[in-house]
């Protein structure tokens, strides 16, 4: 039985205070940890048996390992395994985890779960040798109570079966094994629900903030409880030292009936709200406190404490003014990204999500569509926090399938739990705008399809009607109309490479709004002319923001003797990976990124490369994906006296180019020349200088050199102290130079890698799709004068030392700290 009740409160002012300076009364917290990381100490083994879930099964022999855990990045990548070019040739299968573990006595009149935040795939959970559920999605969080299987005061014995041996099952690499965070929750049997706090902000001005605290509240006792509810709101602004607290009056009282559930609601109005924006991501914090009813005394401890971020932000969607965030028009600069993070595989680290989100912002991007499913949860934290907005997806297709095992299989089962779980986890994001509710759907030319995406609309509009429900549509035919109904089944319209139909779309439905949910790289400027010039079309999202494992060969070029043809129409191996990303596997952008900043952005307005010349042997050829391929290199030894291409791209209205300090020429880079300008040179080797111009003045200058001969490994760290919590990565980046530093992008020496103390190789890169060396080795080849290494702490803290070298290289020598 649910019930609902609702007030609301005035919120007041009480200080200025320092981070930590909240009262003692809103900072005091349950007895025990509610939510326990769960990653550490599990078993594993390849293989499936029966006895697996055995409590008395004898596991000595079984691998120790911590969580998060992807088996397939693991092993090696062949022509013929079952996973084909849309797995990256990876192996699957199925495998078991084991974790014993120790329940104390005193939780015995608490409620326990186990709570996973993503299992790839058909997941099966025994405790002492029970099964307790089988979750088949591999992207779907859940959840499961363990309190009447668990032994109080006792050791107890968790197992989980994860198979993904049925292939093929994705159109990517999806990885294997449990590759997000675990958690075990402990609450009072007087608990707010998981996933049952739900924040919304109804009206917003400058002045005055309505905020909309929605909590489901639930008795698991057997006789009726009398409680209060408080809730406690605060916000550490991104750019001060100082936090505002804010609190509720204290004391509402509410009745539980045994079972009962209940949704408390409440409205509390902020003054002078400050704005959640992708440059301003300013984040509130909701305390949300139950205590028992009757005098509250010093010391007394809530029955349950959950805190929520959230940020004030209004979003509005019109074909008349385009998607207004916050009053104000803003146009979405996206990429599509997948869920793989390169050499860790599928392994979800909270750091590597959080980096992800750096290189997006780093890159340009305002805006990233999680493709084709739910995200982590420290990925959208990461938006949130960093500033980055997101169309949330549930997943590739419907009824009719791509792949002989993909959703299709489970989705008249499954559908409606795999929306509302995506839905109610992630809805308090500020981060996400759209909900997207699938991916050029097989069926999408049959009615059944209106029939569905109005099924699908529903059920997230039931949980979440603040944001728009999207999907992604496309057609190569010429049967475009006949997805009007389709389309208006959405509150917005996701085109796939389609945005050519956009005007003459206006024209006979004049209320679509429009977004490209996915286009070729190679159509950047196309693309951001019709944003510019149509407020209906709010905005575009590559294909893709980021390369990434699987989908073998999309955004290849081809060199003379290679098979022709697409990424669908052969085995392309040794391609393991997508090559269609702004930002490579290392993080490396490469030139169509500045390109594409530029265009929407004013934080860089010069950038140059050069085209790569046509070999002797023939000419090279592009896929649909694919930009020609094109580097930051003026070091291109046998074509000395041989015409090359310089491509500079400028927000400037003229570059000037030079070539060992001798002018080449000028050339414009306005809106007609799409910012760019191509200068056709003899290769000389020496220095290469291009020059924005403003006014005909000289304003900015980019160069490159000639890299004479490799002498040395150059090595630096994106963070130089990192957590001695066994999670915590730092990305080492290693630069194969000459005696000046200059980068040889003709280098590819094999490296060998070598770590002492507090740290080991969680990966090696070096962004070479066609390179199938193993991504957990101690050696790899560097690829144009660049390679990878992630660190991953300990449990230890201390100095991590780190070496890399090669035969006639000075080796690379660099320290970083783990700290407690």
């Amino acid at each position: 039985m649910m019930k609902k009740i609702q007030f609301v409160a005035s919120l007041f002012l009480l200080s200025f205070l320092m981070v930590n300076g909240v009262s003692a009364q809103t900072k005091k917290k349950v007895g025990f940890e509610r939510n326990q990381k769960f990653n550490a100490d599990w078993k594993f083994a390849l293989g499936d048996s029966p006895e697996n879930s055995s409590v008395n099964f004898d596991d000595k022999n079984w691998r120790e390992l911590d969580l998060p855990h992807d088996w397939s990045i693991e092993g090696k990548s062949e022509k013929d395994n079952p996973s084909g070019g849309d797995g990256g040739f990876y192996p699957m299968g199925t495998a078991w985890y084991r974790k014993t573990f120790s329940v104390p006595a005193e939780w015995k009149n608490q409620k326990i779960a186990i709570y996973f935040e993503g299992v790839y795939m058909n997941a099966e959970v025994f405790v002492n040798g029970k099964s307790v559920g089988m979750q088949p999605y591999g992207y779907t969080s859940f959840e499961y109570d363990l309190t009447s299987y668990l032994k109080f005061g006792q050791q107890n014995t968790i197992a989980v079966k994860v198979d993904n041996s049925q292939q093929k099952n994705c159109r990517w690499y999806s990885g294997s094994g449990i590759y997000r965070n675990v958690w075990l929750m402990v609450r009072n049997p007087i608990h707010i629900k998981q996933w049952g706090v739900a924040i919304t902000t109804p009206k917003v001005t400058n002045e005055k903030a309505t905020v909309q605290v929605k909590t489901m509240v639930k008795n698991d006792t057997e006789t009726l409880q009398t409680m209060t509810f408080s809730t406690t709101i605060s916000i550490k602004k991104v750019n001060g030292s100082k936090t505002i607290s804010m609190s509720t009056d204290n004391g509402l009282g509410i009745d539980l009936k045994a079972g009962e559930e209940k949704e408390i609601v409440q409205n509390i109005e902020i003054e002078n709200p400050i704005l959640w924006s992708p440059e301003t991501p300013d984040l509130y914090t909701a305390e949300i406190k139950i205590m028992k009813a009757g005098k509250i005394k010093d010391g007394d401890l809530p029955v349950d404490v959950v805190t929520k971020q959230f940020g004030i932000r209004t979003i509005e969607f019109s074909a008349e003014k385009g998607f207004v965030l916050n009053g104000k028009k803003t146009l979405l600069n996206g990429g599509c990204v997948h869920h793989d993070n390169g050499a860790l595989g599928a392994a979800a680290y909270d750091r590597a999500e959080v980096r992800k989100v750096e290189l997006l912002k780093k890159a340009g991007f305002n805006a990233v569509r999680t493709s084709h499913n739910p995200p982590s949860e420290a990925f959208l934290d990461a938006c949130d926090r960093l500033g980055m907005l997101v169309i949330d997806e549930a997943f590739d297709g419907w009824k009719e399938k791509k792949t002989i095992y993909d959703y299709a299989s489970i989705f008249d089962k499954w559908w409606k739990h795999d929306v509302e779980s995506m839905v109610l986890r992630d809805r308090n994001h500020p981060s996400i705008i759209m909900w997207s509710i699938g991916n050029e759907i097989i069926e999408r030319a049959k009615s059944e399809a209106v029939e569905t995406a109005k099924m699908l609309a529903s059920a997230v509009r039931n949980l979440d009607a603040t944001r728009p429900v999207t999907s992604a549509m496309t057609t190569w035919t010429k049967d475009w109309e006949i997805f009007d109904p389709l389309m208006a089944a959405h509150d917005v319209a996701g085109y796939n490479y389609q945005l050519h139909r956009a005007e003459s779309d206006h024209t006979r439905v004049p209320s679509r709004v429009i977004v490209q949910t996915e286009s070729y790289p190679k159509d950047a400027f196309a693309n951001w002319n019709l944003v510019q010039k149509h407020n209906y079309i709010i905005g575009d999202f590559v294909w893709t923001a980021m390369d990434y494992l699987g989908e073998s060969g999309i955004g290849r070029y081809v060199y003379p003797g290679e098979p022709a043809g697409e990424h669908w129409e052969g085995n392309l191996y040794p391609w393991h990976g997508a090559y269609c990303g702004d930002v490579d596997l290392t993080g490396w952008r490469k030139p169509i990124s500045h390109y594409r900043s530029m265009l929407y952005n004013n934080a860089e307005k010069l950038y140059m490369a050069v085209r790569e010349p046509n070999p002797e042997s023939g000419q090279i050829k592009l896929t649909s994906w694919a930009v020609w391929p094109t580097w930051e290199s003026w070091t291109w030894p046998g074509h000395e006296g041989k015409n090359i291409e310089v491509e500079v791209y400028s927000k400037y209205p003229k570059v000037r180019l030079y070539l060992n300090n001798k002018v080449i020429g000028e050339k414009e880079t306005g809106l007609s020349q799409e910012f760019k300008a191509t200068f056709i040179i003899p290769y000389i080797a020496g220095e290469l200088k291009a020059v924005g111009l403003e006014n005909d003045k000289e304003a900015e200058t980019t160069i490159l050199k000639t890299a004479q001969q490799t002498a040395k490994i150059k090595l630096s760290a994106d963070r130089n102290e990192i957590a001695a919590d066994g999670q915590d990565l730092s990305y080492i980046a290693v630069d194969i130079t000459d005696e000046e530093g200059n980068i040889d992008p003709n280098a590819e020496n094999q490296l060998t890698f070598k770590i002492s103390g507090a740290g080991v190789i969680a990966g090696v890169d070096n962004a070479n799709l066609k390179d199938t060396d193993l991504y957990m080795a101690n050696k790899r080849k560097a690829w144009k004068g660049k390679a990878l290494l992630i660190v991953k702490s300990t449990k230890d803290r201390g100095e991590i030392a780190i070496e890399v070298s090669s035969p006639a290289l000075t080796k690379g020598k660099i320290k970083i700290k783990s700290v407690k």
